[in-house]
């Protein structure tokens, strides 16, 4: 397969009264094409922040410090705005966050699917109308023509994110970002938005990156994890290998958060840290068990368990 998406160590601060918010620290990983990758976490991670990066969304008192993002040959963090806004929604499709909040409260559904098909000169008004009641259809919202004209208000919850991946996709991009898109889902409903989406993955062929802290849904999604801690990324692995064999101390105890070992949770001692202060070396090391005083004063290097399977931590033998 070849790279879609290659991030080189990517680096996005928040200029704050009380300090530097270091959301994404140096991170590093590619996409290649026709793959789904999964990125996962804890909030405040920095998966959101990392992927609003990539096409140079960050507003506010955020900006983007260092580092490459190379799509299609070209450096996205170097591209003027004009040249930007021609990627995006054109070329990378994004589902976002919460769909009560992503849609125009004050336009109807239909025309803001037309939208990005007609900013990016896709086809004319009759022929977006056309593909804009199509894409209604093909993500499952019945009696499209009539839903065309329902405004946000006067959709579920699954029917606004169904709208949110009809945009994301009127461009057929080459890459869509799902930014926790089962967010507020009922679990019925989750289950066919996921679905939906490996459907859609199908049959346009693009690549995806999912954003969760649902491993769940992670893993039923995506042919690679990426593990993300306190801004900087954890461990690489196809999915099968972690599952079976997480190595980073940080996925091993997020996967037993899962469990339920006597009717309680397993949880990670401690909390995440103040990244206006994060911690020297390797960034969990204040919360790890095999942490040594190694772990305290260096960053991790990068370990290769396989060509596929990269850990970033000091002890990964256990």
């Amino acid at each position: 397969m070849s790279v879609l998406l290659d991030i080189r160590d990517l680096k996005t601060y928040f200029y704050r009264r009380d300090g530097v918010v270091r959301a994404v620290d140096g991170i590093s990983y590619a996409v290649y094409g026709g793959e789904s990758v999964g990125i996962v976490g804890e909030s405040g991670s920095g998966k959101s922040v990392s992927m609003l990066s990539i096409v140079k969304l960050i507003g506010g008192r955020g900006k983007i410090e260092a580092g490459e993002v190379c799509f299609g040959g070209r450096n996205l963090l170097a591209l003027e705005e004009k040249a930007l806004r021609d990627v995006r929604g054109n070329e990378i499709g994004f589902v976002f966050q919460n769909p009560q909040t992503s849609l125009n409260p004050t336009m109807r559904s239909g025309p803001q699917i037309e939208e990005p098909i007609l900013w990016h000169g896709r086809a004319d008004r009759k022929q977006a109308f056309d593909r804009a009641v199509s894409l209604l259809e093909e993500v499952g919202i019945p009696a499209p023509s009539s839903r065309y004209r329902n405004y946000p208000f006067e959709l579920s919850g699954g029917m606004k994110q169904r709208v949110m991946i009809a945009m994301a996709l009127s461009c057929e991009p080459r890459l869509m970002i799902a930014d926790e898109p089962t967010t507020a889902l009922d679990v019925t409903t989750q289950a066919q938005i996921v679905d939906l989406m490996n459907r859609m993955k199908a049959a346009y062929g693009m690549s995806t990156v999912l954003i969760t802290h649902d491993f769940g849904l992670a893993v039923e999604f995506s042919d690679r994890i990426v593990v993300m801690y306190a801004g900087r990324v954890a461990e690489i692995a196809p999915t099968p290998a972690f599952l079976n064999a997480p190595r980073h101390p940080y996925s091993i105890g997020l996967l037993e958060n899962a469990k339920m070992v006597r009717g309680r949770l397993n949880t990670i001692p401690g909390l995440p840290p103040d990244m206006t202060r994060p911690p020297s070396g390797c960034r969990f090391h204040p919360r790890c068990a095999r942490a040594t005083d190694l772990c305290r004063e260096k960053v991790p290097e990068m370990s290769r368990v396989s060509e596929d399977h990269t850990v970033f931590c000091w002890h990964i033998e256990g």
